[in-house]
């Protein structure tokens, strides 16, 4: 039986957020018809604050109860995430199950994963949200099923033996700590190469991946074989993608597309992600996309903002793109500033004015730092009093150090000197 679903929210009455219980309630719509489900209704209720037993009043629950029996329903989705017993609880209650908008998420993830280093963080992620729900959901990891909730490490007794978990999940750590070793050295290498990286990031679904495919388009040698997987639904790619864009005029940079963000996007989610997220740290230039047409997108830029916070990046320098204008009406109402663009990166729409303005930040900017030289090393410092402006000279043991300013190409191919 395919799952029809009941979506049901808290508007926790006085919580001052940056999303509406409507907007949040749409895009968790959004999210459970991206895993499959079909949603039959939506509910949602004014509270103070979360009841312990049962999430919402008893009132409200009694009402689902009703719903589900006279429309055949057979999911509740909570808009929140759930403790065990709550969800024991709930379907004890409503007699059909129960999952939340976190089950939802891992569950897409599930779907999407398609690399090895992918499948271990989303596994990762599943067995942190199954560890503390242990008791309270027994009963229904011990089912086995291909529903939704059910995917992964959820099919299998688990519960049984929680240092069997522990165990597992310091496997997945270490074998995802080899991965991002073998990370670091190819990153090694772009930085050697002095090849400057961009990356794109933004909410989900904003049209980052298919803005990589028009870039793609600009190459010289265009290899269509080399744009990635790109769809209009939430977290369409998990993976991050790293390609080479060569333009005209020796213009080149590695691009990179990275995981979308979503409001509520679950910690121990980014914590699973954060060596393929932790991209962006090393990026010197973010393209943040930010879907134009979606009325909330302030909501989406903030959000971003603040995963981007939490990775250590939100001093990056950035350019905002005001993607898929194609689909708004006036243009006129987006905000503007210096470091922002309209474009319609499906249409193609001033994609040659966002490359000239990549081209700038990257060109252009100037950049002070410290630069200590090997004494074997003096053609260096003879180059850089050519072609930077040197503040200030001191001879040590380890070598020259040189405090200077220079453009941000230049400091691209000193940076492994910065000290």
């Amino acid at each position: 039986m395919e799952n029809r679903a009941i979506l049901a929210g808290m508007n926790k009455t006085g919580e001052v957020t940056n999303i509406t219980i409507e907007e949040s309630m749409q895009e968790l719509e959004e999210l459970a018809k991206a895993a499959g489900v079909e949603v039959v209704a939506t509910t949602t209720q004014n509270r103070e604050a979360v009841r312990a037993a049962t999430y919402l009043g008893k009132g409200k629950i009694e009402e689902i109860k009703s719903i589900c029996e006279s429309m055949e329903i057979n999911l509740v989705i909570f808009n929140d995430e759930l403790s065990g017993s709550q969800i024991r609880n709930l379907e004890e209650i409503l007699e059909v199950d129960v999952i939340d908008r976190t089950s939802v998420i891992l569950d897409i993830f599930a779907r999407r994963a398609k690399t090895n280093e992918a499948k271990l963080q989303v596994e990762l992620a599943q067995l942190k949200y199954l560890l503390p729900r242990l008791v309270g959901m027994g009963k229904k990891l011990s089912r086995l099923g291909a529903g939704i909730g059910t995917r992964g490490p959820g099919e299998t007794k688990l519960e049984s033996d929680r240092r069997h978990i522990l165990k597992k999940i310091d496997l997945i750590k270490e074998r995802l700590k080899d991965i991002k070793r073998v990370r670091s050295v190819q990153r090694t290498k772009r930085e050697k190469s002095e090849i400057p990286i961009v990356a794109l990031v933004g909410y989900t679904n904003s049209g980052k991946s298919t803005l990589m495919n028009t870039l793609l388009k600009k190459n010289e040698d265009c290899d269509l074989e080399k744009q990635v997987f790109a769809k209009d639904m939430p977290f369409a790619t998990l993976e991050v993608s790293l390609r080479r864009v060569d333009l005209e005029e020796n213009f080149s940079f590695i691009l990179i597309d990275t995981v979308g963000f979503i409001s509520k996007l679950p910690h121990y989610l980014v914590e699973a992600f954060k060596s393929t997220l932790e991209e962006v740290k090393y990026a010197d230039l973010l393209v943040h996309v930010i879907d134009a047409s979606n009325e909330n997108y302030v909501m989406q830029k903030e959000t971003t903002n603040k995963v981007l916070a939490e990775l250590g990046a939100e001093d990056k320098r950035k350019i905002h793109v005001f993607n898929k204008i194609d689909k708004i009406e006036d243009v006129c109402e987006i905000p503007r500033d210096e470091q922002s663009i309209n474009i319609s990166a499906q249409v193609g729409t001033n994609i040659d004015a966002l490359i000239d303005k990549i081209r700038k930040e990257i060109e252009g900017n100037v950049v002070e730092t410290n630069l200590l030289i090997p004494h074997n090393e003096g053609g260096i410092i003879s180059k850089l009093h050519e072609e930077a402006f040197v503040k200030e000279t001191t001879y040590s043991e380890e070598g020259v150090l040189l405090k200077v300013k220079l453009k941000y190409l230049e400091y691209v191919k000193h940076k492994k000197y910065e000290t």
